[in-house]
């Protein structure tokens, strides 16, 4: 987890980095920014708020050599030496400026700030934190005139949205640092160009991103795979396998592959189907997943989110399926309808 609420904000840097392909402007400053405590507390709530819910971390990386990695270098020169932010953060936002070249990426605000004793994981380093404001809103101001009141209406930042954003502790430099990363706006092609471009981080290999991927490995088993095997496998049985995945998650601090499939596919020919779906599956997307890992909860909330446990009937009907399997049937009458048979002790 991240706690960076009691953080220091030692430096801070702004420029105006537009859209390099639409010829908008890059305006860098040529000082850093002064602020006082009051408007300090405020950016640092308005910078990393977003990031205290979540332990998914990313590394830097580069296909040659992680020292070509442009933020990965700059970043480095601002540990080393936190007196040469502005400089760096010039370089950074002319990196961003070159990444920005898809016509729906907006302009905006790019800060460049160091803080100083964030928490993570229960270690206390410092970080640069990497933002950008691309969207305003409307705020309504309302202040005393004579006997009465005026109102005037202003654009601003809302401290409650951050754009866009990166965390980057001070840890495991040789690996590419542990980078904690936003992006709250771009969902298209577009969005490839802050996380994939200006930052060119991937996912780092820790029990978040194997819980993650082993669970993102079970859906697509039992989504895809399954039926295809097996073919009297029906919709019930898909979601009672799904249930149990998840069950076995929340209850378990510890992955481990063979306890998984002996506990919850249970059946060998299942089991073995699995196990083959796995070794295609880890190569199709590049992956690495332990067979035995620490579960992390937060990975495992996130991804039961996307299970579905509900059957669809024509348009008529949806069956919620949360529990025991043998308590629902499947059939066909004498006149060809299909139907669902459902046990229960009691109605709520």
């Amino acid at each position: 987890m991240i706690y960076c609420e009691n953080s220091a904000i030692e430096n801070i840097a702004i420029h105006i980095v537009g859209n390099k392909i639409n010829n908008d402007f890059f305006k860098p400053a040529k000082n850093g920014l002064k602020i006082n405590k009051i408007d300090k507390s405020t950016l640092v709530y308005y910078f990393v708020s977003p990031f205290l819910k979540s332990n998914e971390y990313f590394n830097f990386y580069h296909d040659i050599d992680i020292n070509m990695n442009e933020v990965f270098a700059c970043v480095n020169k601002i540990f080393d030496n936190p007196n040469f932010l502005l400089e760096q953060s010039v370089n950074l936002a002319k990196h961003l400026y070159e990444q920005s070249t898809h016509p729906k990426i907006k302009g905006g605000e790019f800060y460049t700030v160091y803080f100083k004793d964030c928490i993570i994981d229960g270690e206390t380093v410092d970080a640069v934190g990497l933002f950008k404001s691309e969207n305003k809103d409307t705020f309504l101001k309302v202040f005393p005139s004579g006997d009465g009141f005026e109102i005037e209406s202003e654009k601003g930042i809302n401290i409650n949205k951050l754009d866009k954003g990166c965390l980057i502790f001070n840890m495991e430099r040789e690996k590419g640092y542990v980078v904690a990363v936003v992006d709250n706006t771009n969902k298209g092609v577009e969005a490839q160009y802050w996380i994939d471009d200006f930052l060119h981080v991937r996912q780092r290999k820790d029990e978040y991103y194997n819980t993650q991927n082993v669970l993102s490995l079970c859906k697509d088993f039992v989504k895809n795979e399954l039926p295809q095997q097996f073919e009297n496998v029906s919709k019930a049985d898909q979601i009672d396998l799904l249930n149990k995945s998840v069950k076995f998650f929340k209850e378990k601090d510890n992955f481990n592959l063979e306890e998984f499939a002996n506990e919850v596919i249970e059946q060998p020919d299942v089991i073995k189907s699995f196990t083959e779906y796995k070794s295609a599956y880890v190569q199709e997307h590049e992956l690495e997943i332990a067979d035995n890992f620490t579960i992390s909860d937060s990975a495992v909330k996130k991804q039961a989110r996307v299970f579905k446990s509900v059957i669809k009937l024509d348009k008529n009907f949806h069956i919620y399926i949360h529990g025991n399997r043998e308590l629902i049937e499947q059939g066909t009458d004498e006149n060809g309808r299909k139907f669902y048979k459902i046990y229960y002790k009691e109605e709520n």
